[in-house]
């Protein structure tokens, strides 16, 4: 059987969610696809549940065991293993509807990459996003200008990758990366095509965990700027300076300012977080936006006097 599709799945103690995953991937209406599931040393039931129900499904499907190495090493391994003509990533606590892999398929036809619309949703299926409305088509370079605008929301899970561009440009989930390391192997990718078809539904369903917001926003989540600095040189390197600098002075502040606020609303000291961001050097790379007024207002108030703001911003209902 030619294998037209390999969806590969990083598992890791994901027992609670696991079986709705799996029965989203085999309950597709396409065919000559496969399913990789890299468990990477979970010490949960997670893995003999996706073997339970996958063995009594006629979808093809490899499961790979490796000992702690990372989710980023766990996709890398799907993608040596895979034997599809393109890549779909599926993460082991999201679902996808019946038509998603067909749907991105269809899209990719005449196109480099194809990209699907998706949810934020919580446990019960309830949408946490609203509806948005993408063109048809577009070029890479519109895309990749979205998510540096961060005008919908977007995750590498969206896209289907042809393997053969991630093969040749040796493109890899970055294993030393803290933060960011999906988005970073997206972000690379587009930059070696032209076009993006699009799905017009959305067909991805991440999954939100409800009261985990405060044990999982890490200051890790500031590292995120150096996996986008990183990205810089990787454009730079190949030409792009146009989207390296708009990933200086406006990705890389809106990260910052977004991730400092995350940190505010979950509760952490302003203390601890401001002098984190001064460890980071992350004030200089806050003045450096350039864009939109409200934005730059909200920045200029800030570094003018971060306590101020600060006040301000729990003052105000968190809304500024």
């Amino acid at each position: 059987m030619d294998i037209k599709v390999s969806v590969i799945v990083p598992l890791f103690n994901a027992s609670a969610h696991i079986e709705k995953t799996i029965i989203s991937l085999i309950n597709q209406n396409f065919q000559d696809y496969e399913i990789i599931i890299v468990d990477d040393g979970s010490d949960d039931d997670g893995l003999e549940k996706a073997q339970e129900i996958l063995s009594k499904s006629p979808v093809a499907y490899k499961l790979v065991y490796q000992r702690n190495k990372g989710v980023s090493a766990a996709r890398n391994t799907g993608m040596e293993v895979a034997r599809g003509e393109y890549f779909i990533f599926v993460d082991d606590d999201d679902y996808i509807s019946p038509n998603h892999i067909n749907c991105l398929y269809n899209a990719v036809k005449n196109h480099d990459f194809a990209l699907t619309k998706m949810f934020k949703v919580n446990s019960k299926g309830e949408h946490l996003t609203e509806d948005y409305t993408l063109a048809n088509e577009m070029s890479c370079e519109e895309l990749i200008k979205l998510e540096l605008n961060m005008t919908f929301p977007f995750s590498f899970c969206q896209l289907i990758y042809p393997s053969n561009l991630i093969k040749e440009n040796n493109i890899k989930f970055s294993t030393d990366v803290i933060y960011g390391e999906d988005t970073e192997f997206a972000l690379k990718a587009l930059i070696h095509g032209k076009t993006v078809g699009v799905c017009s539904e959305a067909t991805y369903f991440y999954l939100q965990h409800e009261g985990s917001a405060t044990s999982t926003a890490e200051f890790k989540r500031f590292n995120f700027v150096e996996t986008l600095d990183n990205i810089v040189d990787y454009y730079k390197n190949r030409g792009y300076d146009n989207l390296a600098d708009e990933i200086i002075h406006n990705r890389i502040p809106r990260a910052i300012f977004g991730n400092m606020n995350y940190f505010f609303y979950n509760g952490y000291s302003f203390d601890d977080v401001v002098l984190k961001m001064k460890e980071l050097n992350l004030f200089n790379k806050l003045s450096q936006f350039k864009g939109n007024f409200k934005f730059s207002l909200k920045i200029k108030l800030f570094l003018l006097n971060p306590k101020i703001y600060y006040k301000m911003w729990m003052k105000f209902k968190k809304s500024i």
